[in-house]
């Protein structure tokens, strides 16, 4: 499916007026200037209003938000910093959201099922879940399923996907990461899930999914599959309900909040958790 969501790559700047060729180009500069400064511990970040969009019956606000002295366990947790640099090569997820997969594992560990990840990329992420999961959930299998061909399922609601992008992977360069991490809970399933994988799926259980996949339909017949196999206090969790490029994945999230299944939460690092009531 649908690599990690980056850290950027909002479309908010067509609200404005900008058309696309011109919004491309100001974010490649962007994206290139805050990599360079990256190194140096510093990031370009726009401020201003927020950026309001309508959809549906609904308007969102978009803006970038700035939180000084904020807790950061990342950076005291070793064993997670020391995979956090063997893994960041390998995902767009930032630490944050990273660390928080890392410790919602642990969260679940009473929680019988294995874990599921839709939207795998290069492995980053599938690597953060299986080595958790080796500490807090060491019977628990992680399944690891992409179609390794780009994102599938793109359609109106997802107005900056077509189809096929982020198919800069394979799963040859997942299970290379895996392998070197020495992790063997892992299962790796090429395909569209569940359409094609999800009968692959040897769990009737699951604890834990995340779902990275960026476009609406995509999303929601992974939540109609997995829902089903949760049981009360099982979690799923949205990697791209933050971003403004998203949108559909952001009305699908909405929509369940009020179907009756979930307790929802959303931490402003982009994630968007729902626990089965």
């Amino acid at each position: 499916m649908a690599h990690e969501r980056e850290q950027g790559g909002t479309k908010g700047g067509e609200a404005r007026g900008l058309r696309p060729p011109l919004l491309g180009l100001r974010q490649r500069m962007s994206s290139a200037l805050n990599t360079f400064l990256h190194q140096f511990g510093y990031a370009l970040v726009r401020l201003g209003p927020p950026t309001k969009i309508a959809q549906g019956n609904h308007d969102y606000a978009y803006e970038n938000i700035l939180i000084p002295d904020a807790l950061a366990p990342c950076a005291t947790d070793g064993a997670f910093v020391g995979l956090w640099t063997e893994i960041h090569g390998h995902t767009l997820t930032d630490v944050y959201r990273c660390h928080e997969l890392y410790q919602l594992v642990r969260e679940v560990a009473h929680i019988p099922g294995d874990i599921l990840e839709v939207g795998v990329w290069r492995g980053g992420t599938g690597a953060v879940l299986a080595a958790a999961a080796s500490t807090w959930k060491p019977t628990a299998r992680i399944w690891l399923c992409d179609t390794f061909s780009g994102v599938v399922k793109a359609g109106s609601l997802d107005p900056s996907y077509v189809g096929g992008e982020h198919a800069d992977t394979s799963p040859q360069a997942v299970k290379s990461l895996i392998n070197r991490l020495n992790l063997d809970n892992v299962e790796i399933l090429a395909g569209i899930f569940p359409d094609e994988t999800g009968s692959l799926v040897n769990s009737d259980r699951i604890a834990l999914c995340h779902i990275d996949v960026d476009v609406y339909r995509s999303a929601a017949d992974i939540v109609t599959w997995v829902l089903p196999r949760m049981e009360r206090g099982a979690m799923i969790v949205f990697d791209d309900y933050g971003f403004s490029s998203c949108k559909g994945i952001t009305r699908l999230v909405d929509e369940l909040r009020t179907d009756g299944h979930w307790q929802y939460f959303y931490n402003l690092n982009k994630h968007a958790i729902l626990v089965k009531r």
